[in-house]
Order: C-alpha cells, then structure tokens, then sequence
C-alpha cells in the first residue's frame, strides 16, 4: 500500500517536519510544493521529524503545475473547509494523494473550484477556522489507511511493552 501526502506551499517547519514523521510511520510519500516557508534543512524540521527525516520520501516540486506534470495520473483529494465531502465518506485507493494547503490560506480557490468533487474536509465548529495543519494530516491519512486495513502497519504484532509491567 502506499498512499502520498501533498503539502502546498507549507509555511511552518514544524508542521512539515511532523508530517514527514507521520509519513515515515506510515509508509506514505511525501510532496512538497515549493515555495516553502523555510529551508528544508531547518533545525526546527529535523527535530519535529527526529531522526525519521532521513528515512523519509520526499519529493519537492517547484510549483503546482510542475507537480501536476510529474505525476499526471494522480488521482488527488484536496483537503479544504471549503468542502461538502465529509473525508471519511471518500474511498480511498492506493496510490491515491490528499492535497493540504498552506498553513495561511489553504489550497487556493482556483484550484479548489476545477475539483469540487476531489474535495474533503473535516466536520468541526462553524466558528474555528482550521485544525493545525499536522493534525489534519493525519486525521485524513488514518482514515485513508483504516480503509485499507492498515495495509502493512504493525497493528497485531508485537506490542511495546509498557516501562512499569
């Protein structure tokens, strides 16, 4: 199974550098749309992402259209508050991308209205604007994995033991 992760223009290294743990954990890729909001080597994103950054698979993208060309036949959601989708009504499939804009504006509106179909939000009170952004990640990703059974995550096997037993 593999899924793939798409950030649009992520501002704060932090996030990314989460969601990049995230992806590590759960055998997802990683797209970054550039600009970025911060060098990739940042030491803010190494330590969000710990000693996973290096095992990570990332592939960073000078703008939106040079993503669309180098991956032509992705099949994308787009995760929005703009959205009437629920994402946990979308079926997933393997292989499939989940789109999440920057942390300032979103996905823009442009791009929003040619796919109105492909997108997804998150069910939460009218007067909050947003969840942080790695925190919708994976909200929408476990869906994605759930629906897939976890695929080849550990979710039967050996259990860490607890420091106390």
């Amino acid at each position: 199974m593999s899924l793939n992760i798409v950030l649009f223009e992520p501002e704060i290294p932090a996030n990314t550098g989460n969601i990049g743990r995230t992806c590590v954990a759960t055998g997802t890729r990683l797209h970054l749309i550039e600009p970025l909001g911060f060098v990739i080597n940042d030491k803010m994103i190494k330590r969000a992402g710990m000693d996973y950054w290096n095992d990570l698979d990332v592939t960073i993208y000078d703008d939106y259209q040079d993503f669309l060309s180098k991956n032509p036949d992705a099949n994308i959601y787009m995760a929005t508050t703009k959205a009437r989708n629920v994402y946990s009504d979308v079926s997933y499939n393997d292989g499939d991308y989940i789109m999440f804009g920057k942390e300032s504006g979103g996905i823009p509106e442009e791009i929003l209205v040619e796919n109105p179909d492909k997108c997804v939000r998150i069910p939460m009170e009218s007067d909050i604007r947003s969840l942080n952004l790695s925190n919708s990640v994976a909200v929408v990703l476990y869906e994605a994995l759930r629906q897939q059974n976890f695929g080849t995550l550990n979710t039967m096997g050996e259990l860490h033991r607890l420091s106390w037993e």
